[in-house]
């Protein structure tokens, strides 16, 4: 799922919902848990496995880019 402009959804390990900033994403890394690094070093820990945030960030930047060719064209 995705709000506004550039947030998936995501769970943190004790299972609450939060909305993510994809563009913020270094990387993700698979420990124990899934650790997602932010751009300034933050590190969160999410529920979701690396291919299901790969997945969600694909998602959206597919939405977009879609989004923007049918309204250029």
């Amino acid at each position: 799922m995705r709000v506004g402009n550039v947030l998936i959804q995501l769970h943190n390990i004790s299972g609450e919902t939060f909305y993510l900033n994809c563009d913020l994403i270094y990387r993700i890394d698979e420990q124990y848990d899934t650790v997602i690094t932010l751009t300034d070093q933050k590190k969160l820990i999410v529920q979701e496995k690396p291919e299901q945030v790969v997945e969600k960030v694909i998602e959206y930047k597919q939405e977009i880019h879609s989004n923007w060719r049918s309204e250029n064209l």
